[in-house]
């Protein structure tokens, strides 16, 4: 079943900052398009959403999302319908009194991006001195407001070599998770230059050992399905290796996610800028059903390496490089550098429930978790506790999750 767990909302294409790496190829802050989708589109866009499925957690982004004065509004209509709404924001506009705004509006949490420890480098990659400064400033007050967020990380070539340091600066600051994101060359980023194939692979297995390291802070590669495959090769009894990608780890593009534009447009994710559909003129709820390429995102007839992978269950690769790259959406990833070998398809766990039921007490404990979360961790703690030869899922058992993955509290409901 193809439940939506997670949207995108491009709120807008304006930006403070002129970032080489954009794939909206955002405006300047002058630049206003007069097409955006009003306050009102987005709350009944938010609507249909939360009549489709409340257990989705919407990420409104842009552009910079702070720059919508309507942002709370937006918000606060979303945590009313029980959505679980969170911002991706560049992290400067973030001050004491906008914090306890979006705090009081019901925002669940942020994603602040930080490319750099060292100022000046930051500040180039995002094309505006003195940004660096005020992303740790917002920082800072999201840890003294206790208003959870990520550090989101794009990993190019000249950073690659700062993961370890920034791995223990997100930890140190109190994130909740560290999410290095790989390029896929669109927008802005199509001219930005990405690592090497080999140097992708080194970087994904330095993330999979360091996730051991700390297992307080949840580190996860974006657009980079193929550490599915290279977390299994590198513990291969683990059971948590073996569920599938579309399962949170790898690609979820048209099989529970998708992204919409500042205009309105629907599209499978925000690197792939085929339009499937238009809010303004069919019904959200329309189109993530019946828009084709959804449906061959969720049956993939996949070509060339890929189709012929004994991992392409796991992985699936991602689909937006081969488009970026001319190709077709079921190509090749062209930045994948395994070799198939021939061997049987790896089939992705879907019998770990056999035989694993829940104490009363964990599944009360699970339904104060959101519902966007409530799927991942029931498949994670079920694969957890058949690694231990248990058959019953207990609070302990969750402490110990919850300890390895939220630092000692998942996070919550709004309000609660």
């Amino acid at each position: 079943m193809n439940e939506l767990r997670l949207l995108a909302i491009n709120l807008t294409r304006r930006c403070n900052l002129s970032c080489a790496h954009c794939y909206l190829d955002a405006g300047a802050l002058s630049r206003r398009s007069g097409d955006e989708l009003t306050t009102d589109e987005v709350c009944s866009l938010l609507a249909d959403v939360a009549k489709f499925d409340d257990s989705t957690m919407v990420v409104l982004t842009g552009g910079e999302p702070l720059l919508r004065r309507d942002l709370e509004d937006i918000i606060a209509h979303g945590a009313r319908l029980g959505l679980a709404m969170v911002v991706g924001t560049n992290g400067m506009m973030l001050t004491e009194r906008r914090v306890a705004s979006l705090q009081r509006a019901g925002l669940l949490g942020v994603g602040i991006s930080i490319d750099s420890l060292h100022a000046g480098k930051h500040d180039r990659f995002r094309g505006k001195p003195g940004s660096w400064a005020k992303s740790m400033a917002g920082i800072e007050q999201c840890r003294r407001q206790d208003l959870s967020f990520q550090i989101h990380f794009s990993v190019t070539d000249d950073n690659a070599d700062e993961i370890a340091t920034m791995i223990e600066f997100a930890s140190e600051s109190g994130a909740r998770v560290f999410n290095v994101f790989f390029l896929v060359c669109t927008g802005r980023g199509s001219t930005f230059s990405d690592l090497s194939v080999s140097r992708y692979e080194r970087v994904l297995a330095e993330l999979i050992d360091a996730q051991k390291a700390y297992p307080e802070l949840i580190i996860r590669p974006r657009c980079a399905p193929h550490f599915k495959r290279i977390a299994l090769q590198r513990h291969p009894d683990a059971l948590l290796n073996r569920i599938s990608g579309n399962d949170g780890d790898g690609c979820i593009a048209g099989t529970h996610y998708c992204r919409v534009t500042p205009e309105g447009a629907v599209t499978a994710c925000p690197y792939i800028e085929t339009e499937l559909g238009d809010i303004r003129q069919a019904a959200f709820a329309d189109i993530w059903r019946d828009a084709v390429d959804f449906q061959r995102l969720r049956d993939p007839k996949l070509a060339g390496a890929c189709g012929a992978c004994e991992y392409r269950k796991l992985c699936s690769g991602c689909r937006a490089r081969p488009v970026a790259a001319g190709g077709d959406l079921m190509d090749a990833d062209p930045f994948c550098g395994y070799v198939p070998e021939g061997g049987a398809v790896i089939e992705p766990l879907t019998d770990v429930a056999a035989g694993i039921r829940w104490s009363e007490q964990a599944e009360t404990r699970l339904s104060r978790v959101p519902g966007f979360l409530q799927r991942m961790i029931r498949r994670r703690a079920e694969a957890f506790v058949a690694e231990l030869g248990a058959d019953v899922v207990t609070t302990d058992h969750l402490d110990t999750l919850t300890a390895r993955r939220f630092g000692g509290g998942p996070p919550r409901r709004p309000g609660a």
